[in-house]
């Protein structure tokens, strides 16, 4: 019952967009024709102009000019007398009765019959083309018209069958071995360990035998894993560059349509297509979307979605072989991802892309700095420094921004400063110069971002200080910038202990100097922030002595991942008392430390303040040789 309500919905609406589109465009064909037909009519009518037009004149008019002798000729066509005379050039037209003759005519005026016989009188019927013309064309166009107007009808009809016949056709994007977009390893800076797994991928596809000669079997499927923006389209693409082969890419999200059935035949359709040009390579982005783990819904709304994954499952690995297709998937979500889809057999090859490092952001940094006027002094090495966390994508946006930038201030190359002040504004957003602060809310903004600086510059496992600024940026009312000087792929309970102390050192610096009752709403972020790491430290990461090496979290799992969808934690209501205490120790004594660090620097934290106020910014050379050397950062 449920199949056939979907099928008459479907038929439904097929025949109502049908009627839309049939409408609209019946609509502008018509007007089409009409106006053809115009400018025709209009053309034939700039003809008849050609010709000098005859002088209409009355017949007591004809009477007297041939009673005067003035007559040369007259022409009779039907019921029209064309009338030329001797001495001018203009010819003349009179109208006469339908059914009466010419000389009937003449003879009721009385002219004399010997002046008739001194005018030459030629009598012409009407044939030929334009008499035909004038007879059938009245019927004809009403005619043609209705013809014109069946016929488009034909056409949108025939339109409108192959839409509906190609409606469940895959909408993949083929890309030939030779086209100019064409991308290749070399094009893919860093992600070294990813580029020699799939190196064995494109070696199958350029020489199959070496392999099955050992008994190996090419991989089915290679599952693309990372963060985004980490290349891993791009690496897809090289792939496909260097084996020299077909390249199908198609978004998983093209797959899914409201109508049930039409996501399975397009796969079909995909996979037709790729064996056809085999060897070749299938690229599925964003595989989640279709790809997610099956029976998760409350309702019947994800059956097509489940239907087109049991294709996809089929395609890879069922009973038909897919020899010489090999399907490559990128995703950022393999959490989510059904069990099947992930077995040996269908996706045997997982390769996972991670973050760059340092190295690999200075030779990414490289590739997107072609075709960029760099000044000479430019130090890709600082700019990889500077810039952890970011991905590939992130970096190619940083330096098209420095572009900008560097154009917006009539320069003619990109300076480092330029590149340095993208950084923060991909972080952090654009500056606020324009923002109107008073001098109190001014110098509470300078001692709250002093307070930070110092707490983090004096605590020996925090993050060097590399810029403290009073400038508005984005949602902030001002910053400090701090980072490692090297990747740090670890984190250390001392580490975390000495960040939690610089997040609330701006807090501890507005209650030091305006007291209790003055504090303010700017350390909102920073109160959020350093909850959320203290509640981390202690549910996540076992870093409580009372809880002891447990993972404490909620049950986070969505509905549609499949999960659990009735405990929503793991723990009990005495244990979660003993979460709250143990948060509010750890974030009491984050508090007191960055307490005891600013008494302790009390004259450098008013120095830093007046510079702020001065110059609004400090960087980090000149925070040094401010506040003197601080301890050694350390990295564990």
């Amino acid at each position: 019952m449920v199949r056939i309500d979907r099928i008459v919905f479907f038929a439904y609406n097929l025949g109502y967009e049908f009627l839309l589109f049939f409408m609209k465009n019946l609509l502008k064909n018509v007007s089409l024709v009409f106006i053809v037909l115009l400018l025709v009519a209009g053309v034939l009518s700039l003809g008849s102009f050609t010709d000098p037009q005859p002088e209409t004149v009355g017949i007591n008019t004809l009477i007297e000019e041939v009673n005067q002798g003035q007559v040369e000729k007259i022409v009779v066509r039907g019921d029209i007398l064309e009338v030329t005379l001797k001495d001018v050039k203009q010819k003349q037209e009179i109208k006469k009765e339908y059914n009466q003759t010419f000389s009937e005519l003449m003879q009721n005026y009385g002219v004399a019959a010997e002046k008739l016989q001194s005018v030459p009188v030629e009598v012409e019927d009407k044939s030929g083309p334009s008499y035909w013309l004038e007879l059938i064309l009245p019927f004809l166009l009403p005619v043609l018209l209705v013809f014109v107007i069946i016929f488009f009808m034909n056409r949108q009809v025939q339109g409108m069958n192959n839409r509906a016949m190609g409606f469940g056709q895959s909408a993949a994007r083929e890309v030939r071995p030779n086209d100019k977009t064409r991308k290749t390893f070399k094009d893919v800076a860093g992600a070294r360990e990813a580029k020699e797994e799939l190196e064995e991928v494109v070696e199958f596809l350029k020489n199959p035998k070496r392999f099955t000669a050992m008994g190996a079997k090419i991989p089915k499927g290679v599952l693309l894993m990372g963060a985004p923006g980490t290349g891993k389209t791009l690496l897809a693409k090289a792939v496909a560059g260097e084996a020299g082969v077909p390249f199908f890419t198609i978004s998983g999200s093209e797959f899914v349509e409201m109508f049930v059935g039409v996501g399975a035949s397009r796969v079909r359709d995909l996979f037709q297509k790729a064996k056809k040009a085999a060897p070749a390579i299938v690229f599925i982005d964003e595989i989640d979307a279709v790809g997610r783990k099956r029976g998760a819904g409350l309702g019947g709304s994800h059956d097509e979605r489940e239907q087109t994954l049991n294709q996809i499952l089929v395609e890879m690995d069922g009973f038909d072989p897919n020899l010489g297709v090999i399907v490559v998937a990128a995703t950022n979500r393999p959490d989510v991802l059904d069990p099947a889809l992930l077995r040996p057999g269908r996706f045997d090859r997982r390769v996972v892309i991670d973050m760059p490092d340092i190295k690999d952001r200075e030779e990414i940094l490289q590739v997107h700095t072609q075709g960029k006027p760099l000044a000479r002094a430019i130090s890709l090495r600082k700019i990889a420094e500077r810039t952890p966390g970011f991905s590939g994508a992130d970096l190619a946006n940083l330096l098209n921004e420095a572009a900008i930038l560097a154009v917006r201030r009539n320069k003619k190359e990109v300076a480092e400063t330029d590149i340095i002040e993208s950084i923060e504004k991909v972080l952090l957003g654009p500056e606020k110069r324009s923002r109107v602060m008073t001098d109190q809310e001014r110098e509470m903004t300078a001692y709250h971002e002093a307070g930070h600086a110092l707490a983090g510059h004096f605590l020996k496992y925090c993050d060097p200080v590399r810029k403290v600024s009073i400038i508005g940026r984005g949602t902030a009312g001002g910053y400090t910038l701090s980072m490692p000087e090297r990747d740090v792929h670890y984190h250390t309970l001392l580490k975390f202990k000495d960040d939690l102390a610089m997040t609330l050192g701006g807090f501890v610096a507005e209650q030091e100097i305006y007291g209790e009752n003055h504090i303010s709403t700017g350390p909102a972020s920073d109160l959020k922030s350093a909850t959320q790491l203290a509640k981390k430290m202690v549910m996540r990461y076992g870093m409580s002595e009372k809880l002891g090496p447990r993972m404490y979290s909620d049950n986070e799992e969505m509905i549609f991942l499949a999960q659990e969808i009735h405990d929503k934690k793991n723990y009990s209501e005495k244990t979660a008392e003993i979460i709250d205490l143990e948060i509010d120790r750890l974030l009491a004594e984050a508090k007191a430390t960055a307490r005891k660090v600013l008494i302790a620097h009390r004259e450098q934290l008013d120095q830093v303040v007046q510079v702020l106020l001065e110059k609004e910014t400090i960087e980090q050379e000149d925070f040094v040789a401010i506040v003197g050397p601080g301890t050694s950062h350390i990295v564990e």
